[in-house]
């Protein structure tokens, strides 16, 4: 239940912080007054999205507070779920806009996200508005209200597993089907591309080997005589590099024993002499092999040329790549040739899943079928006495393809008289005949779902008199079992039977245009319903009739 309400810096409201009690609240007000702005405050603190624009001029930012008492409603879990601490008697909701455009949220002063604050705030208030009527049109608000009263929650959310899985299912078959039969189309290019790649015999590393001969090869002559310059110098009778070393030894060792010295640069030189002679021997192998051969040559750029022909067929850079082509290319080929065992893999998996699919939807519907009648015989109830008692309501279950929310389709049929046969009741609903309606099923839902609060904005559209008396006696006795039910209305009907009467009014000061909101006196509440039943100038009448609808004997 909706204890309190505090909004400060919003559009025209400078400062409000207003009670609210159980049972039926009406709220009252000219047209223009703010009673939008009210409910507009409300809407944010439901998680809708925030626009800046709605701070009050010249400020920094608005607050929207509201204290909620939740002892009656099972809503522990949310809060455990979510690692919120909870008061039941004392929930604190509240939302923070600021002139940069940021939005903050708060559940019990917790920072939440938006999400979350929607997620709570669709348990804690329902706001009806006069748009809402129009969800009579929509087939889908049908069903969810048949769904309500089934109770159906665990059946449709195994039946929704059931057939998200079944229709994964018959997607990945679909797109099975128009792989095989495009891959059929392209199998006998698979098939070249495939002979062509292993023919070529492709080995890792190969081009950058051959690249390297190709190298090699083509300064042939250029590194043989630098390879014959080196090894000359380096082994020439009488020139070389070694002997030269070799004669140093030589003379080294002679005096070794009278110089000592002489024997440690003997040990240098020997280790030069010694590394030297090695790289002598590999220069001279070297020379040996290098010799240039046309025919060998030739093969090399050959083989490089077919695989830079393949690399550019195949639009790729590397060897490598080829290779993995190669394998893309078996791999569809695989595909193909084992496609009708996969293809049957999956049919057989969706039948299965079509059937189960199939029968947890007709349980589903068996369950609709009998809220539907339910349904029907408290509409008749609560209908006859809103000024129709010819009235017929039914609830149309026709079958249609499986989808995630069933097999149902639903819909509303009516008709005020028995002249009129029934019909869909968008099409032949007044809008008196729809605002009662509508209030009969939210008087019908807030019983299935136990919403603590109601907010129903001037639901009586189309409705006077007598009927708006019944609408309102419907509202009490809704606020009179568990529910806070707050109204705003224009019709004095209405408001005479509410037991908490609030007003909005509209004023101008030096300041600007301010709206503000206050609960009436008992006074000031047969003068308020007296100034709704004759305008501005209130009569004795006037007064006389409000006291008689405040049912005020004295």
């Amino acid at each position: 239940m909706l204890k309190s309400l505090y909004i400060k810096n919003f559009t025209l409201i400078d400062e409000l912080d207003i009670e609210l009690y159980p049972g039926f609240s009406v709220i009252t007000g000219e047209t223009g007054a703010g009673k939008s702005i009210i409910l507009g405050a409300i809407a944010l603190l439901l998680g809708q999205r925030a626009d800046s624009k709605s701070i009050k001029q010249g400020a920094d930012k608005c607050v929207i507070e509201a204290h909620f008492d939740l002892t009656r409603y099972d809503l522990d879990a949310f809060f455990s779920d979510n690692d919120i601490e909870n008061d039941a008697t004392d929930c604190i909701v509240r939302r923070e806009l600021l002139a940069s455009g940021k939005s903050r949220a708060f559940i019990n002063d917790t920072p939440v996200q938006l999400s979350m604050l929607k997620e709570l705030g669709e348990r804690l208030v329902d706001v009806h508005s006069q748009h809402q009527n129009l969800l009579l049109n929509k087939q889908d608000f049908q069903l969810g209200v048949v769904d309500i009263f089934a109770d159906d929650a665990t059946q449709l959310s195994q039946y929704q597993k059931t057939y998200k899985e079944y229709h994964q299912v018959k997607q990945q078959l679909d797109d099975l089907r128009e792989s095989i039969e495009r891959n059929r189309q392209n199998a006998d290019f698979l098939r070249f591309q495939c002979d062509e790649l292993t023919q070529a015999r492709l080995v890792e590393g190969e081009q950058e080997e051959l690249e390297q001969q190709s190298d090699t090869m083509s300064h042939s002559e250029d590194i043989k005589s630098a390879l014959y310059e080196a090894d000359n110098a380096l082994t020439a009778e009488q020139t070389g590099i070694v002997t030269a070393l070799r004669t140093t030894l030589y003379e080294l060792r002679k005096i070794g024993e009278v110089y000592p010295a002489a024997a440690e640069l003997e040990q240098r030189v020997d280790s030069c002499y010694i590394e030297l002679k090695d790289i002598a021997q590999e220069v001279s192998s070297h020379l040996e092999r290098i010799d240039f051969d046309p025919a060998e040559m030739d093969a090399v750029n050959n083989r490089l040329d077919k695989l830079y022909d393949l690399e550019k067929k195949y639009h790729v850079e590397t060897v490598e790549e080829l290779i993995s082509k190669r394998e893309d290319v078996v791999r569809q080929l695989d595909h193909i040739e084992n496609s009708d065992e996969a293809l049957s893999a999956l049919e057989q998996q969706l039948t299965k899943l079509q059937a189960q699919a199939a029968k947890e939807a007709d349980a589903l519907t068996k369950l609709r079928t009998k809220a539907a009648k339910q349904i029907e015989a408290e509409m008749q109830t609560k209908l006859v006495p809103l000024g129709m008692p010819n009235v017929r309501f039914s609830v149309s279950i026709t079958r249609e393809a499986l989808s995630l929310s069933g097999q149902d389709k639903v819909a509303f049929m009516f008709s005020a008289n028995t002249s009129t046969p029934l019909q869909p009741i968008s099409q032949v609903a007044s809008g008196g005949e729809i605002a009662r309606v509508m209030l009969s099923l939210k008087a019908m839902i807030s019983g299935a779902v136990k919403l603590p609060t109601i907010i129903f904005d001037e639901i009586d559209t189309g409705v006077s008199g007598k009927m708006a008396e019944k609408m309102a006696e419907m509202m009490q006795e809704m606020g009179d079992h568990g529910r806070q039910v707050i109204s705003i209305t224009h019709l004095p009907q209405i408001a005479a039977l509410g037991t908490t009467h609030y007003k909005v009014e509209k004023q101008e000061t030096v300041f600007g245009t301010v709206s503000s909101m206050h609960q009436l006196s008992p006074d000031e509440r047969i003068h308020e319903i007296a100034q709704m039943l004759s305008g501005s100038d209130v009569s004795a009448a006037a007064i006389a009739n409000a006291k008689q609808l405040l049912r005020i004997t004295k």
